[in-house]
């Protein structure tokens, strides 16, 4: 018996109903063999008998009795299976919480490696034999292993869902369209879900996109906080400098100076740090995204992937890290603290001065005067490097960029990022305006040059009125009109300062200023005055000071 079930295949042994080995295996009258419960209860159901198989009809009830060869043939292939089964079960993995089980084993479950569409489970390796082997069971479409197949067939008319509806959205079996869905959309699943993979793949890329510009923004960040760190000890050096000649006297001021920097510098890593968590926040959520995007895009269940679309479809919700900067501006830092003790300081503050407006003026642009922003009074020289106010109004097209009821002009040239400096000569005039301004000011009403009206400028108006529009009532520190102005902007930092070139002296710096668009170099010569206003602003070239 042993010798000739070595014959015999293993489809030979199983019931055709149950797909497992016979148990009481009977021979019906037109030769196929089945277990005695299996044929039973299917004979129970159906009327009239007939062969699962072969479908011959019987008219009268077989009498059913076991096939004693094909029982012990059975028995001794089961005994071996179970041989074979439980060493290969040590092998294969026990289902874990959260892994889809064989639907077949019994007692412990081990990790199902495939699902069947057509019959509804899932099973292990020894279990999925049979659908590799039979010829009945091998045109079956296996899956990777899931769990609630059941949700896989129309829950209205019990049928598989193999369709899509491109009108609602949603998956139909073969029935809803020809009811529900008769006159909608319909494609098979697979085409929607070639085109629902290539969207993940797009949105897969987007999101690969989005983190490398995060990490990028990392490194950006790091390498901020290692500037500021090099600004830090260098300003901190410079004021252990001056503060140690000057005694008792000002130790104070010194160590006020220091902690100021220091706390700044604290408050720059905190700030670095906690940015720094929040994108590697979102670089861990977007990874996971992506990965989820990725095995889903790469899943061969189609129902699966249209189901899990909606939600993997999007990208978490993330911040816009476009605006964000942790370099802050040391300048000015030094004198802002000499200034308390300036009798004693004097010497001191004009050495920092120096080395101040020499370390600007390496930001130096080369600016010249837009003439299509200018307001009609004013005239421009041909270089572009002058602009002087004249009663006499040109007949000028009025450009939606031109100043319509203020004496302003532009610079042609815009900064959205760094640094830059430049410097305007002011000797011979009474009255004038000049800064930066951001892009989108309104330039046909008459101008509030004040930051929330998208100015940071200075103002001087006779020898009664100057003052700085960086915040309402700011006069300026000013002995005496300066001949020759510096304007330093620091575009992240939000700082903008202005510079006595002549003195040395810087006696304004707007501070936390808030610039997310285009600024321009901004000019008002204002009004002549009948000739006493007469002189234009001239843009100078910068000379580097000794």
């Amino acid at each position: 018996m042993s010798a000739a079930s070595c014959l015999l295949t293993e489809d030979q042994f199983l019931c055709s109903i149950c797909l497992d080995v016979f148990n009481n295996p009977v021979t019906i009258p037109c030769g196929h063999n089945f277990c005695r419960t299996c044929i039973t209860e299917h004979w129970d159901i159906n009327v009239p008998c007939q062969c699962p198989n072969c479908k011959e009809v019987f008219n009268i009830r077989p009498e059913l009795r076991v096939n004693t060869f094909i029982s012990e043939m059975a028995a001794q292939f089961r005994q071996s299976a179970q041989q074979k089964a439980s060493s290969s079960s040590s092998e294969q993995q026990v289902s874990k919480p959260g892994e889809v089980p064989c639907d077949v084993c019994t007692g412990t479950k081990l990790k199902a490696l495939k699902s069947c569409l057509v019959c509804l489970a899932s099973y292990c390796e020894t279990h999925l034999e049979p659908h590799l082997t039979m010829s009945g069971l091998k045109r079956h479409q296996l899956i990777d292993p899931v769990e609630n197949l059941e949700d896989r067939m129309c829950t209205k008319h019990d049928k598989l869902l193999e369709l899509f509806c491109k009108t609602d959205q949603m998956c139909v079996c073969m029935l809803c369209t020809v009811l529900d869905h008769k006159t909608h959309d319909v494609v098979p699943l697979k085409e929607e879900y070639e085109g629902k993979k290539a969207e993940l793949g797009k949105r897969d890329a987007e999101i690969q996109q989005m983190i490398q510009k995060r990490r990028l923004k990392i490194h950006r960040i790091k390498r901020s906080v290692e500037l500021s760190k090099k600004d830090a000890d260098r300003e901190a050096a410079e004021g252990v400098h001056v503060f140690t000649a000057l005694k008792k006297s000002v130790e104070r001021s010194q160590a006020e100076l220091i902690n100021t920097i220091k706390e700044k510098q604290r408050k720059t890593e905190k700030q670095a740090e906690g940015f720094i968590r929040e994108l590697q926040q979102e670089i861990s959520e977007l990874e996971k995204r992506s990965s989820e995007v990725e095995q889903l895009s790469q899943s061969e269940d189609h129902l699966h992937l249209l189901q899990s679309f909606p939600s993997l479809n999007t990208a978490p919700p993330t911040k816009d890290w476009t605006g964000v900067s942790v370099r802050p501006s040391y300048e000015g830092s030094v004198a802002r603290a000499l200034s308390l003790v300036e009798d004693i300081l004097s010497k001191q503050m004009k050495r920092l001065f120096e080395a101040e407006l020499k370390r600007v003026q390496q930001y130096a642009v080369d600016v010249t005067l837009n003439p299509d922003t200018a307001h009609p009074e004013l005239i421009l020289s041909d270089d572009g490097k002058q602009v002087k106010h004249v009663d006499l109004k040109k007949n000028l097209p009025d450009n939606p960029g031109r100043f319509s009821s203020t004496t302003c002009v532009l610079a042609k040239q815009s900064f959205s990022s760094g640094r830059f400096y430049y410097e305007v000569q002011v000797k011979g005039k009474t009255d004038w305006i000049f800064g930066v301004a951001r892009e989108s000011i309104n330039r046909k009403v008459k101008i509030q040059p004040i930051p929330h009206k998208g100015f940071w400028t200075i103002w001087w108006r006779d020898a009664s009125e100057h003052k700085a529009n960086g915040g309402p009532g700011n006069r300026l520190p000013l002995r005496s009109m300066p001949e020759k102005v510096g304007v330093f902007v620091d575009y992240e930092e939000g700082l903008v300062s202005f510079f006595d070139v002549d003195t040395v002296t810087l006696f304004y710096s707007i501070t936390g200023c808030c610039f997310t668009e285009k600024l321009y170099p901004f000019f008002s010569p204002s009004s002549n005055q009948d000739g006493k206003n007469s002189a234009p602003l001239i843009i100078s070239p910068v000379n580097q000071t000794d």
